[in-house]
């Protein structure tokens, strides 16, 4: 995507999504009288997001109807407790035949996402789809070509799309702060157990799968989709599993190159994830990526913000998923338009593919 084209994207997506990630219950009521809730309900505990996920969708009360939880796998139906325990247990036919349901959380462990989404889209729902979207591309497009038919929203769960730091770095990019774009560095690394090094190892894909989608989620949002992606991976215990658990990345654009590593065996990995964004005029520097208190460097000062490297925090919000369902209810009620529109979502599923060293075609 040329700077130009790209500023003009970021301008309007920023701006929309850093105002609504804002907005408080209060906010959203017309006059004295407040929306219709809109009826949801979650199929799938088993996601590693599904109980943050469904603890933040329950605090959305102004704009949802939480009607059911479904759980398909018996021992984990049986194990549910917790947070999930103050909310109607269903099947996801009973879920589906809802009257007046209009969208299903799906939060499935990672191999039954895109079968139950596509069950979803077909009975007509708009979706929160948890990542990744599959191992292949061709089934995400299908998904993707179901959902355009039928004129519904697919809403993906990369979690630093509505996270504040994020938010700011794209409004900065978008306002020329930083001047053209010519690198972007990222690294989304931690250290897993013997049982998750078991369960990974099902997915080619590693670690750049498992977590690396999230920051490739970023990255696409500032710079487009790549001219070509190169990536390297590395097995560090290939006699104890198959688990790709070291990666590394390479994303070539006309006017800039991205780097992404992604790890799973680095100690204390959570502190060092980061997302650094360099321009010709400025640096935003995100480190760790759970914090909302970043680096910015400036050629020129700026408004508030003076010439060289400066600490600056911004508000937490009320949350990544809660501000990613506020976001979806103002789409849903046609008060917005989508920041993240399906070719978006295409991209970025395609970029994780390659980066992940599956084959695509």
């Amino acid at each position: 995507m040329k700077p130009s084209n790209r500023r003009k994207f970021l301008t309007t997506t920023s701006s929309a999504a850093a105002g609504l990630s804002m907005l408080t219950a209060t906010d959203r009521v017309i006059g004295k009288e407040k929306k219709t809730k809109i009826k949801i309900g979650q199929i799938g505990t088993g996601h590693a997001h599904a109980r943050s996920v469904f603890s933040q969708l329950k605090r959305v009360t102004e704009d949802f109807e939480l009607v059911g939880i479904v759980e398909n796998d018996p021992q984990r139906r049986k194990e549910l407790g917790g947070s999930f325990q103050d909310v109607k247990l269903i099947s996801e036919e009973q879920l589906l035949n809802t009257k007046g349901l209009q969208a299903v959380v799906v939060e499935t462990e990672v191999q039954d996402l895109l079968p139950t989404a596509s069950r979803c889209v077909a009975a007509g729902m708009n979706i929160h789809l948890d990542k990744p979207a599959g191992e292949n591309l061709q089934d995400f497009k299908k998904l993707i070509d179901t959902i355009r038919h039928k004129k519904l929203h697919l809403q993906m769960g990369y979690i630093y799309r509505y996270h504040t730091a994020f938010q700011w770095c794209y409004q900065a990019i978008a306002d020329g702060l930083l001047g053209d774009v010519f690198e972007l560095h990222a690294v989304m690394s931690k250290k897993v157990g013997a049982s998750s090094r078991q369960y990974l190892s099902r997915f080619a894909g590693g670690s750049m799968f498992e977590i690396g989608c999230h920051v490739i989620d970023a990255m696409i949002r500032v710079l487009g989709k790549p001219d070509s992606t190169t990536a390297h991976a590395r097995k560090t215990h290939p006699d104890q599993d198959p688990l790709v658990d070291n990666q590394l990345a390479v994303f070539d654009y006309p006017d800039a190159i991205a780097s992404i590593r992604s790890a799973l065996i680095e100690y204390q990995g959570g502190q060092r994830r980061q997302f650094t964004v360099c321009g010709e005029h400025g640096t935003f520097d995100l480190r760790p990526l759970g914090g909302n208190t970043f680096r910015l460097a400036l050629e020129r000062p700026h408004q508030k913000y003076k010439t060289g490297y400066q600490d600056i925090t911004v508000d937490k919000g009320p949350g990544i998923f809660f501000s990613a369902f506020s976001d979806m209810a103002a789409v849903l009620r046609e008060e917005k338009e989508n920041d993240y529109g399906l070719d978006h979502e295409l991209a970025v599923h395609e970029t994780i593919l390659r980066a992940s060293g599956y084959p695509v075609s």
